[in-house]
């Protein structure tokens, strides 16, 4: 879509996430469309619950792949785990995924509910593969006065996005607005994020054809005769 290293270039987010009843995969939609408002970002939604050739192409393809899942017994859901377990075949292809660049969210019933262990997995996750993990980047809620449940980031994590469900609540009314919000946020600086590291690998690259160039415009060439001089001086 953009191939001029001076323009925003086209990137690609993948968001590979397994939702159990709905809630996860309202997070999820909130963090795609923060991401989406980024321009020049292509956004693939991905339920991690059945794994096929499509799926595991377009993880290939995609320079930032964001994770998340339900947070249950402490740690990610069990589809989660299957499809993390299933990337090994990424690892084991010479770090196929490494400088990919990688995010989280997660969402429980209980407002603490141990989801912090859940977006480690995630970032261990995503070391193992060499990938490169942007936190959130926002402060907490209520940090800096009085401040209320609209607060984005009200749950005060820094490792990834976290929402809470209330028990009995339909995914039409929970996660709440303010943690839909907080994962909008953290899908729009990962494409953002994605989008600086683009252009820089381009422009490097680039570079590089340049340099490899002989007579290119800008780089100095030592002049013929300085060669000849210094082979008879010798």
């Amino acid at each position: 879509m953009f191939d001029d290293a001076t323009s925003a270039p086209s990137t690609h987010v993948a968001i590979a996430y397994h939702s159990g009843h709905g809630h996860t995969a309202q997070q999820a939609k909130a963090v795609a469309r923060g991401a989406a408002s980024v321009p020049g970002t292509h956004v693939d939604l991905l339920n991690v619950a059945e794994l096929t050739d499509d799926l595991w192409a377009t993880l290939d393809r995609a320079e930032a792949i964001i994770f998340g899942a339900p947070t249950y017994m402490g740690s990610p859901s069990a589809p989660f785990k299957t499809f993390a377990e299933a990337t090994s075949k990424a690892w084991a292809d010479n770090l196929r995924w490494q400088e990919k660049i990688a995010a989280g969210f997660t969402n429980s019933q209980a407002v603490n509910g141990d989801k912090l262990n859940t977006l480690i997995a995630f970032a261990i996750l995503a070391a193992q593969h060499g990938m490169h993990w942007v936190s959130l980047g926002l402060s907490p809620g209520r940090a800096t006065g009085p401040g209320s449940g609209e607060d984005l980031n009200r749950l005060g994590s820094f490792l990834g996005a976290m929402a809470q469900s209330d028990a009995g609540a339909s995914p039409d009314i929970a996660p709440p607005r303010s943690d839909l919000l907080t994962a909008e946020h953290l899908g729009r600086r990962v494409a953002a994020v994605t989008r600086q590291w683009v252009r820089g690998r381009r422009r490097e690259s680039r570079g590089a054809s340049v340099r490899a160039s002989p007579g290119v415009v800008g780089e100095p060439r030592a002049p013929q005769g300085h060669v000849a001089r210094a082979r008879q001086g010798g």
